[in-house]
């Protein structure tokens, strides 16, 4: 009986410690990575001009405002489980062609891509319980972008634009999200 309250107890300990340590990841290297990624995605800025057909396309395709507001009054868990599917969702969709956005360096791309995964390979160790459904709403927004944006605009310099500024702020709303995870804790 001994031994079995003391092997619950070594491993509830070494859990606690692991986890623990999996997030100091969040603590010391998210902040750091976020800055990478804001200042790649910026990098690829092209200045271009908005067009009607641009409203017309952001209206189809409006920032969730909604998920971040739900995300943000959500556990501390949800939120890095949202924060990671928001960042899953941009790389996948920065994999897509992007040869018409002429102004992008390819290793400007690939860099955004990488720092953006390696952002999410670092949090997702941070989610005690990885049996977290996907918001379904949010991978629809993210289906969206790539349809009507991109496909629908023929993968143009113009489209990419459009998609860069709503990553960009994608972006900076999960680093504010995590951000006030270090914050409380």
């Amino acid at each position: 009986m001994l031994n079995r309250i003391f092997f619950v107890c070594l491993f509830l300990g070494l859990y606690s410690a692991a986890s623990s340590l999996s997030c100091r990841w969040m603590d010391h290297k998210f902040g750091q990575h976020s800055e990478n990624s804001l200042d790649l995605i910026q990098r690829m800025s092209n200045n271009s001009t908005n067009t009607t057909e641009d409203a017309e396309v952001k209206d189809t395709v409006a920032f969730p405002h909604n998920l971040y507001s739900q995300a943000s009054k959500a556990s501390a868990e949800d939120k890095l489980a949202f924060t990671v599917q928001v960042l899953e969702e941009v790389a996948a969709l920065f994999e897509e062609d992007h040869s018409s956005a002429a102004s992008w360096e390819e290793s400007t791309v690939e860099d955004f891509v990488n720092v953006v995964t390696q952002q999410a390979d670092g949090l997702r160790p941070c989610i005690v319980s990885h049996g977290h459904k996907k918001n379904t709403k949010l991978h629809m927004y993210f289906k969206r972008l790539s349809r009507h944006v991109l496909k629908k605009m023929g993968h143009s310099a113009e489209a990419w634009e459009l998609i860069r500024k709503e990553i960009e702020t994608h972006l900076m709303r999960a680093d504010q999200m995590v951000s006030s995870l270090l914050t409380t804790n």
